[in-house]
């Protein structure tokens, strides 16, 4: 019971200290530094978070692996699966185009053949999982995830990269 009773009385005088502490006096003295602070601290302000939020912007586009200027086009719970997608179909365009294969002209071209139309498939699986709820969404999303994971080894393969990592037994 005492304990309380010291405790009201803390907070009491500590109400106490706040209003005198608050006057009218300080409350126009506040008032008039704020408007000689305020025009030079804006500007400071607003430029401060503009960097932040051009830092936070490109730390998310690395992240997702596209510019921060492609950043809006990959917004949503769905953006970094629709990034590993559209990073996937431009590789295979590039790998069609160009002369360089590894696995031969046909392999690339049925793996391509093959790969084009899935990919169009799992877009829509994440568009569509958009609109689910959350652990259905989930559960679509780890499905898409491992479906591309399955096809990046097959890819890399055809461009000649090792997408198993190199060991001292190989």
């Amino acid at each position: 019971m005492k304990r309380r009773q010291d405790k009201a009385a803390g907070e009491a005088e500590s109400a106490r200290h706040l209003s005198d502490m608050v006057t009218a006096s300080n409350a126009k003295r506040a008032i008039a530094v704020g408007k000689v602070l305020a025009p030079v601290l804006l500007p400071i302000a607003m430029r401060a978070a503009a960097v932040a939020r051009g830092a936070w912007d490109d730390r998310r586009a690395r992240r997702l692996g596209v510019t921060p200027g492609e950043l809006n086009s990959y917004s949503g719970k769905g953006g970094a699966l629709h990034a590993r997608i559209d990073g996937i179909a431009n590789t295979l365009r590039q790998l069609r185009d160009s002369g360089a294969r590894v696995g031969g002209a046909a392999a690339v071209d049925k793996f391509v053949a093959d790969t084009e139309p899935r990919l169009m498939d799992l877009t829509a699986a994440v568009r569509a999982a958009e609109l689910m709820p959350t652990e259905r969404r989930r559960a679509a999303h780890r499905a898409v995830g491992a479906e591309l994971d399955r096809i990046e080894p097959q890819l890399l393969n055809l461009l000649g990269v090792d997408s198993r990592g190199s060991s001292a037994d190989q």
